[in-house]
């Protein structure tokens, strides 16, 4: 039903979104979406969930081609985090966006926390302060994820496209440079130049 739920949400949107139509979408019977979620924001809510499990993954696959060094991890987190936005731009925006989404709930609340905390620890290793406990190292966690939320946000909006010189860059060379951009959040020293 999760498949189903995305295929909806991602031709359809949040607002046109319902049971009846995950149901008919996964051959099921029109009361099973509401059996096993409760209604549709129930619903959406687990859907959510399961984007941030593939949102870190996105992460993952992006950190496994990066050189070694937490600023190339750091990147490469950003980029999967852009690569994200982009394939899945409904769920990004579910994800992120939408008020339809139980944000105390448990399983929700675990894999939003979970995203967090895989940027937390990229700063604290390029810091070597938890960011949890330093004010300095979570204001850099604030500005990374600003940056690339920022940046996916434009993308997906497709407003960046007044930057016409990047229809011109290859791939390598588009990741280059929103690897610079999304590095410029955290200088080498805080309070210094990137």
């Amino acid at each position: 039903m999760l498949d189903a739920a995305e295929i909806e949400l991602t031709e359809n949107g949040v607002e046109r979104f319902s049971l009846r139509a995950v149901a008919k979408r996964a051959s099921v019977s029109h009361g099973a979406p509401a059996h096993h979620f409760g209604d549709v924001d129930g619903l959406l809510t687990a859907l959510a969930a399961k984007g941030y499990a593939r949102f870190i993954a996105a992460q993952d696959r992006r950190e496994r081609l990066a050189d070694d060094g937490p600023r190339a991890k750091l990147a490469a987190s950003g980029l999967g985090y852009l690569d994200f936005a982009t394939e899945h731009p409904a769920l990004f925006r579910l994800m992120f966006a939408s008020e339809r989404t139980d944000k105390s709930n448990r399983g929700l609340a675990e894999a939003a926390d979970a995203a967090f905390e895989k940027l937390a620890k990229h700063v604290e290793a390029i810091r070597r302060r938890d960011p949890h406990t330093d004010q300095i190292a979570m204001a850099d966690v604030v500005a990374c994820w600003a940056v690339a939320h920022g940046l996916a946000d434009l993308l997906i909006a497709e407003r960046l496209g007044r930057a016409e010189f990047l229809a011109g860059m290859s791939e390598v060379e588009r990741d280059a440079f929103f690897a610079e951009i999304i590095l410029r959040a955290i200088p080498r020293k805080p309070g210094s130049a990137p």
